[in-house]
């Protein structure tokens, strides 16, 4: 079972490690696209000059903070996204933040839930293309709806080389994609792949009415891979998994299947 999540805006910035090495993330399959990325976004936030008046240094951040949707005040993050070829790394699960993260609780998972961790789970990155939780990252800023000068649309790029590093990693079992649209936008799953897709989405359930609400969404989707990692089970079908879900004690409604995969709707009263 691969379970492909989200990444998170806000990240941890690790005050120690050893530097960013794209050689030590799992998927070496892409480290020439991570190579790319990560040469394209530094260019852009230094503006592509070592020797600048504080002028032309303004300008270019002005610049970068406008392709990656920054605020006046976030252009502190334009200097972290220069100095990610040397800024020290942590661990994955420890760099993302958020809603979902938070819920999930990487750090407080059993030892096996943790093994099973390494191996069952995949974060989307618009830098990296996806990562592993034990993989050593920086923080850095890049929303997976921007486009980079010189690369284009970061979703468009990750779509011409994620499907073969994904796919290994499914290998025969489950794919369970938590992914928001934007990510889910980086793969789509072929159409060979779809008895094994499970596509989860979190429904809000109040007076009758079924919607969906962001933080519902990410906090139940991270309870639920929290308490899959803990149970230890590996469904190999999304109707399998509808199962296993239905037995940890959620409302599960699982749709026909399609070219696309199986959608479960997990509905929420409360959090």
């Amino acid at each position: 079972m691969l379970i492909l999540l989200p990444p998170s805006e806000g990240k941890a910035s690790p005050a120690r490690g050893k530097p960013l090495d794209l050689d030590r993330l799992a998927s070496p399959g892409l480290t020439g696209a991570r190579h790319q990325v990560l040469g394209t976004l530094v260019d852009l936030c230094t503006g592509g000059a070592e020797h600048d008046t504080s002028e032309q240094k303004q300008v270019a951040t002005e610049r970068a903070a406008g392709v990656l949707g920054l605020g006046a005040t976030q252009w502190e993050l334009v200097a972290r996204n220069a100095s990610l070829e040397q800024a020290p790394t942590a661990r994955a699960d420890r760099v993302y933040t958020g809603v979902l993260f938070d819920n999930l609780g990487f750090a407080t998972l059993s030892a096996a839930a943790k093994r099973r961790a390494n191996s069952r789970v995949a974060i989307t990155s618009s830098l990296f293309g996806i990562v592993r939780p034990a993989d050593p990252i920086p923080s850095y800023r890049l929303s997976g709806d921007v486009t980079l000068p010189g690369l284009g649309p970061v979703a468009g790029f990750w779509r011409d080389h994620l499907g073969p590093a994904i796919t290994e990693a499914i290998g025969t079992g489950l794919l369970v994609d938590l992914r928001s649209s934007t990510y889910a936008a980086f793969w789509r799953p072929p159409a060979d792949l779809a008895p094994r897709v499970a596509t989860v989405r979190v429904l809000h359930e109040t007076g009758g009415t079924r919607k969906v609400v962001s933080h519902f969404n990410k906090a139940t989707k991270g309870r639920i891979v929290r308490q899959l990692l803990e149970d230890g089970r590996n469904p190999r079908t999304p109707q399998a998994l509808a199962a296993v879900l239905a037995d940890l004690g959620w409302t599960v409604e699982a749709g026909e299947p399609t070219p696309k995969g199986t959608r479960l709707d997990v509905i929420v009263t409360e959090l």
